[in-house]
């Protein structure tokens, strides 16, 4: 590739600078972000410390990476297991959590496209739990929703073909009524697919825990004898006051090569962040589901719960950078804004260079490629047709889709009820209209979209990849251009929510069944539903 077409590190820096011109702009419909002093994330927001001031700060913890076994059937097997433990987020004190495999958090997973998978979850907790793959395109018995319960002490099998290209997912609960507090306690982690054959000329880093890094950021408030705080609540639900990296507070991470590729997941229940580098602008290269058609350089990011993002940064030799959440704003009125925690900043990742001899084996990362993927490509049954970024065919359907006060569509969540009926194949268009005054975003399952427009307006550049889960803003429509994946099951549904977790636990989530051309939905598999079921709405 002509050295023309890619950028250097010095390359990447200017290109960022270079878009600088847009730093106050947010994506959300172009609000304006309200610039205010960066504090110590030891006291949040309310203490008056300067950014910069010593911290005693740790290692980034990497979470293991699981890459499974893959058996004489040619399935790639994972094996998790559900538990409890205990954590020490501060020295000297003890936290009760829940963990997959381990105390706290999960291991992260890693699969490809075109691969068959399988993952056996066993819960070993006291309580019933699911586990939900965020972000895949699954047959509905595998999506780990509510309808797939685990009671203690059993096992739980998912087995699908991935069938979407490279992309940041993560797994969780979504057990209904309890998912807030079993993901708040700590059940969590990645699950990175990888493009079936990966292009030997895109230089992306990709040397797992060295350049190219997880970003887990969650959020917790601790009781006087640490555990986690989950009575604690505000607008939004449980905000917390202390930020955890991958678990660890006050996280460092030493680069050793010149780029590093960070996967960023808001893996918080009610908190949204906004992202930014003190050294200047990020160079996002994929949004929620997938990689971008080119690099772009974004003052910031701004992501809600379960939302994700990679991003590149470049240090020189002997740098320190700071990622940072700052104030923002989500559209809401000024009380509900304080109450949401939009006006609060957090030191979120120290990284440095120490310097220029990395070791770095050959074929590591030194550019930002100037291409990344196509994505004018939607995968349906019986084939694809493009779909052009600047004009989207008509879709074949659309869907109101209306949220209110721990409902949509004025009504809350039941079970035993079908909502939706999408015919496998089908383009569809969502128009979402947030009527409530407090923040909500969307997540569909089995599904990625691209967000068509916001309030009218076309989207910025943070939100044109493609997405799984997009933010609300109150009294605005959303139109969105929905591909669901392949596979059918007329009695087994999906669902589709708000990720902020305690509305979606109070009844802000409904149910959709994919269907073969001509075929009738339901009724529901009530056998299937199990002990879940008793969470129930109305």
């Amino acid at each position: 590739m002509p050295d023309s077409s890619r950028f250097t590190r010095r390359g990447v820096l200017a290109a960022a600078a270079a878009g600088a011109v847009t730093a106050s702009i947010v994506a959300l419909g172009g609000w304006r972000v309200t610039r205010r002093p960066v504090l110590s994330p030891e006291t949040g927001s309310g203490s008056g410390a300067q950014a910069g001031d010593a911290l005693d700060r740790r290692d980034l913890a990497i979470p293991r990476l699981d890459t499974g076994t893959v058996g004489a059937d040619g399935v790639r097997a994972f094996e998790l297991v559900a538990g409890a433990g205990t954590s020490s987020f501060v020295a000297g004190t003890q936290t009760p959590t829940w963990g997959y495999n381990g105390a706290f958090g999960g291991p992260t997973l890693r699969a490809a496209q075109g691969e068959r998978v399988r993952v056996v979850v066993r819960n070993e907790l006291a309580e019933v739990t699911t586990t939900h793959w965020h972000g895949m395109k699954v047959p509905a018995a595998a999506d780990g929703g509510p309808h797939q319960p685990i009671v203690p002490g059993d096992s739980w099998t998912a087995e699908w073909t991935v069938e979407q290209p490279a992309a940041t997912l993560w797994y969780h609960p979504h057990n209904h009524g309890t998912t807030e507090a079993h993901v708040y306690r700590g059940l969590a982690g990645l699950f990175l697919i990888e493009d079936e054959k990966p292009p030997a000329d895109l230089p992306l880093p990709r040397d797992y825990g060295v350049d190219d890094v997880p970003v887990v950021v969650t959020d917790r408030s601790f009781t006087a004898d640490g555990a986690f705080d989950e009575r604690r609540r505000d607008a939004s639900g449980m905000l917390g006051d202390t930020l955890l990296v991958n678990g660890t507070v006050s996280p460092r991470f030493s680069a050793t090569r010149e780029l590093t590729r960070l996967r960023i997941l808001n893996g918080s229940t009610a908190r949204s962040y906004r992202f930014q580098l003190d050294t200047g602008p990020l160079v996002l290269v994929a949004t929620d589901s997938g990689l971008l058609p080119k690099p772009v350089s974004v003052a910031g990011l701004t992501l809600t719960p379960g939302e994700r993002a990679e991003v590149i940064v470049a240090l020189e030799p002997g740098q320190t950078a700071m990622l940072r959440s700052v104030p923002h704003t989500l559209g809401l009125l000024s009380t509900t804004e304080r109450a949401s925690g939009t006006r609060d900043t957090f030191d979120v990742l120290e990284l440095s260079r120490a310097n220029a001899d990395d070791s770095a084996p050959p074929g590591t990362a030194s550019t930002a490629p100037a291409t990344l993927t196509e994505m004018n490509a939607w995968v349906a049954a019986g084939g694809a047709f493009a779909a052009p970024l600047t004009d989207p065919p008509e879709p074949d359907v659309r869907r109101t889709v209306t949220l209110q006060d721990n409902k949509i569509n004025h009504r809350r969540m039941n079970m035993a009820r079908i909502d939706e009926v999408v015919t496998v194949g089908s383009r569809e268009r969502w128009l979402i209209t947030n009527e409530h005054f407090l923040p909500h975003n969307l997540h569909i399952h089995n599904a990625r979209f691209r967000v068509y427009s916001i309030d009218g307006r076309k989207p910025t550049a943070e939100l044109r990849g493609w997405k799984d889960t997009v933010y609300a803003p109150p009294s605005r429509t959303v139109i969105i251009d929905v591909e669901f994946g392949t596979s059918t099951d007329p009695h087994m549904p999906y669902m589709f929510h708000c990720h902020l977790l305690q509305y979606e636990d109070q009844g802000m989530m409904a149910q959709f069944v994919v269907v073969r051309p001509g075929e009738t939905a339901g009724p529901l598999d009530t056998q299937a539903i199990g002990d879940g079921g008793s969470h129930a709405g109305h």
